[in-house]
């Protein structure tokens, strides 16, 4: 049975509801005390990733390439809070449902702290979207290659390699040895700052059989010879990212050889690492000369780049998001007046803002943006206008009565309203009705941090209140955002 619309997160997530669920066996406990805060793999209906990616919007779009990508990558969130990344196929990908479930269901059995876990898959017609957990700091390629305030740090580097080298470890141990594509973008960082592998190129790729995207000089030459994607393949690869780590570039394979070969390790490490390096960095180039052997058997395994890689690290004991400079995920900018209204339930202070506000962030700032519509419409502008005098009045339950003629006509889409009739249901201690709206006031203007705000007053009033501080966190960010693309005009 599907979901309704006001129930964004997955069906297999809430008990009263039933739908098809693939579930995973039981990981072992020794991982899964690292993961237990993930919910079991399912199947999502289509109308619940279009409505927790705000219709798929381009606001939301968080792929390299945006929506020019022949597969989009977007970011959404589930009426619970949890925030996912979901990758959409292209129509041509995928034509045989049932390989593609089956590959989803098999990726989605690994739980792992140095993956981007796969946390479910949907599959209706034409349409096949794969959903993951959502890293909100970027990904290696940024941090490398596009780096605006700092250059990573060595420390840093060798961490991401390890972490790299154990995720392929964990997943070798899984029977899925196969990554396609392993390169900068495929690994991203959570909101610790840890470094972790995207589980959608653990995926086998789809009717195109391509399984590298990037320049051939990158590709491993026995793929080049049988378009065969093996274990050793993906230590190539490796020892790819190995370059990039070392040099901070993304620097031809061949060219990097030739000069190790000729001993120019100054030419190949990074300049901003000058000062940082000890012979930790001749371990790692001897290791990345090892991952691209010619001959795939020369090339070492998983487990032996791990027992390498480990004692090459360096201020073991300094969080991920220190060495990155990022803030932590437990970090807090400070509250506006309306965040902090939020973040106590002060109704009143909300609503004087909220009527303050007006409609400026729908883009009407008086009456006269409604006068468009024809004088059939004008009984629906006529519950608009005593929906507005209403809340003026704090007559909150005249307030819903009138919202709700307008909204029910369907002409005309308003956050705006959404928002007020969202403050008077929490006003009339209705706070499951006012997280509807205050969601829907986000499909429809995605980046709109007051939408995020009411969430969380609403689902403070659940009782949520986890959720509701990744609400009030996403609010402020969103909020701050705007506030600095405000100074620039």
């Amino acid at each position: 049975m599907g979901c309704q619309f006001s129930k964004l997160i997955p069906c297999c997530w809430n008990s009263q509801f039933k739908a098809a669920v693939l579930e995973a066996p039981d990981i072992d406990n020794e991982e899964k005390s690292d993961v237990d805060y993930l919910p079991r793999f399912c199947e999502f209906t289509f109308e619940q990733l279009k409505n927790a990616t705000s219709g798929f919007a381009v606001e939301y779009i968080v792929s390299e390439h945006g929506e020019k990508a022949p597969n989009v990558v977007y970011k959404g969130k589930l009426e619970n809070q949890r925030r996912i990344a979901v990758k959409r196929f292209n129509r041509m990908a995928w034509p045989d449902a049932r390989q593609f479930l089956e590959e989803a269901r098999l990726v989605g059995q690994l739980r792992n702290r140095r993956l981007v876990n796969l946390l479910g898959c949907c599959c209706e017609g034409d349409e096949r979207l794969l959903v993951a957990e959502y890293m909100p700091n970027e990904t290696l390629a940024k941090h490398l290659f596009h780096w605006e305030t700092q250059p990573m740090k060595w420390a840093m580097r060798l961490r991401v390699v390890l972490h790299l080298a154990q995720a392929l470890e964990y997943c070798t141990s899984k029977g899925r040895a196969l990554y396609h594509d392993l390169n900068a973008y495929r690994i991203l960082f959570d909101e610790d700052g840890n470094p972790r592998i995207s589980t959608f190129g653990l995926m086998k790729n789809s009717r195109d059989g391509k399984s590298y995207s990037t320049n051939l000089a990158f590709t491993p030459p026995e793929y080049l010879r049988t378009g065969r994607v093996t274990p050793e393949s993906v230590i190539y690869s490796f020892g790819t990212l190995l370059l990039d780590l070392l040099s901070g570039k993304h620097i031809p394979p061949s060219h990097a050889l030739d000069l190790i070969r000729d001993r120019n390790l100054q030419m190949l490490t990074d300049s901003c690492l000058e000062g940082q390096l000890s012979d930790d960095a001749t371990e790692l180039v001897r290791l990345a000369s090892r991952c691209l052997q010619s001959e795939p058997r020369e090339r070492p395994n998983p487990k032996s780049l791990v027992a390498s890689l480990t004692p090459l690290q360096k201020e073991t004991e300094v969080p991920s998001f220190v060495l990155m400079g990022i803030p932590n995920s437990t970090s807090c900018s400070p509250l506006s007046p309306l965040g902090e209204a939020c973040s106590r339930r002060d109704l009143t202070a909300i609503h004087e803002v909220l009527e303050n506000i007006g409609y400026k962030d729908d883009g009407m700032t008086n009456e006269l943006s409604f006068q468009m519509w024809t004088d059939q419409m004008q009984e629906t502008l006529d519950s608009k206008e005593k929906g507005d005098s209403a809340f003026k009045q704090k007559d909150f339950r005249t307030t819903i009565e009138c919202y709700s003629q307008f909204i029910d006509v369907g002409t005309m889409v308003s956050p705006t309203i959404f928002a007020r009739r969202g403050l008077s249901y929490l006003m009339n201690d209705m706070p499951q009705e006012a997280l509807n709206d205050a969601m829907q006031a986000q499909v429809i203007s995605p980046i709109w941090h007051i939408a995020s705000y009411l969430q969380a007053a609403a689902l403070s009033a659940l009782g949520m209140d986890n959720e509701a501080q990744a609400a009030l966190k996403e609010g402020t960010m969103l909020e701050a955002k705007r506030n600095a693309a405000a100074a620039k005009k």
